[in-house]
């Protein structure tokens, strides 16, 4: 059977099928009491983590909706990489540019 996680609203990933899960140093979480599916903690409340122990219903937790798409950063088309747009050629006055006290020319 194929991995299937599943997201209630307002709370826990289900997960049903054979997976491995490890934590954050790479130690195997021992999931085989768990029966062919188990819950995983969203609210971040559980006193079981990375398990839902029910904690959700009792804080209020409130999921978003649905994922939230990422904001492209505005580029202006002319701006090339390493240049900013406040100044013109990548140079801050008073950073070395024309504007610098002892700069010499020529």
């Amino acid at each position: 059977m194929a991995v299937k996680i599943s997201i209630r609203p307002n709370g826990p990933y289900l997960v049903e099928g054979e997976v491995e899960l490890v934590d954050v140093n790479g130690n195997k979480i021992d999931t085989s009491g768990k029966g062919p599916r188990f819950a995983l903690c969203r609210c971040g409340g559980s006193v079981t983590k990375p398990f839902c122990d029910g904690t959700h219903s009792k804080i209020g937790f409130q999921a978003a909706e649905a994922a939230v798409a990422q904001e492209k950063k505005y580029r202006p088309a002319n701006l090339v990489p390493g240049e900013s747009q406040a100044s013109p050629g990548g140079v801050t006055p008073g950073a070395g540019g024309p504007s610098s006290p002892g700069r010499q020319t020529g």
